[in-house]
């Protein structure tokens, strides 16, 4: 018999890093809302999300041009360019960003010093070990794929944490999948495919929110996927409601769409006045699919 099948209905994943995504926002914005963020929509169901002082800046996108579905961006000076972003995909399991958006709402009631904290820049590498502790206690091993690159894996090696310790281009980290942080995972074949990202001064505790949830050995909730027999437990009987991503932005979902690698995205506008509604973070977007269409643009 094969290993993989289509499952119809949600299941709970475990190893969580093999999950896919449930396609409901709602948990991992929440966090933030409890806080007084201000929060817009637009007429598609895309959702922007600020903090008080404009400081911090989430974008929930499901119906965005690419397949950045979150972008969180921090800014020091709020006319300014990012100090620093996080994005994940419309792949990524929602425990994964509600842990990140749990400890960014706890570091945000701390004041901007503890939000806006500086990694060790003198020596980054033992920095960042802060970050990487939860996985080398759940068994991920460190690998070396290339000069400049460390990387851990877990032993089944279907997921990655890498950090890059070259001098890297701070536009081209919020704007490519070239950022100091850059994880990915999921099973090699199928739809269930990944990624989370976060640029070099983004604040380790922050990253270790992600890294932490990802090796979590509690199972995760998944959407309809096509997923591992082996990795899906506890069956669970698919929702009576499952809310729309349009009209409908607080509490949407997402329709499952293939996984591709990414690599560039057009140059985002920099500095100037925040708009109204916040513009959302940078992010990668999807390179072009032949098996997905393309969504017509909507008329105005």
């Amino acid at each position: 018999m094969p290993d993989t099948e289509e499952i119809d209905g949600d299941v709970y994943v475990s190893p969580r890093y093999l999950a896919g995504s449930t396609w409901t926002g709602d948990p991992a914005l929440k966090p933030l809302l409890a806080l007084g963020f201000d929060h817009r929509d637009d007429d598609l169901g895309n959702v922007y999300v600020t903090a008080p002082d404009h400081r911090i800046r989430l974008g929930y996108l499901p119906e965005g041009d690419d397949d950045g579905l979150w972008r969180i961006n921090a800014y020091r000076d709020r006319f300014g360019p990012p100090a620093w972003g996080v994005s994940f995909n419309d792949m990524a399991p929602t425990e994964f960003v509600t842990a990140f958006t749990t400890v960014l709402a706890q570091a945000y009631s701390a004041g901007p010093d503890t939000y806006l904290a500086e990694p060790d820049l003198k020596d980054p590498e033992l920095g960042a070990f802060g970050a990487v502790v939860p996985l080398i206690k759940n068994s991920w091993q460190f690998q070396q794929p290339r000069w400049g690159v460390i990387a851990l894996q877990p032993p089944d090696g279907m997921a990655t944490c890498q950090y890059t310790t070259n001098r890297l281009d701070p536009e081209k980290e919020l704007t490519t999948l070239g950022a100091r942080w850059h994880l990915w995972g999921g099973p090699k074949s199928g739809y269930a495919r990944w990624y989370a990202t976060a640029t070099t001064h983004t604040p380790i505790a922050l990253v270790k929110a992600i890294t932490q949830s990802v090796c979590d050995p509690a199972p995760c909730r998944a959407g309809r996927t096509r997923c591992s027999r082996g990795c899906a437990r506890l069956p669970s009987s698919p929702p009576s409601h499952r809310p729309r991503c349009r009209f409908r932005p607080l509490s949407t979902s997402r329709t499952p769409s293939p996984a591709a690698h990414l690599h560039s995205v057009p140059e985002a506008s920099r500095a100037g006045a925040p708009p109204a509604s916040p513009s959302p973070p940078h992010v990668p977007p999807r390179a072009a699919d032949p098996r997905r269409p393309r969504p017509a643009t909507p008329v105005r």
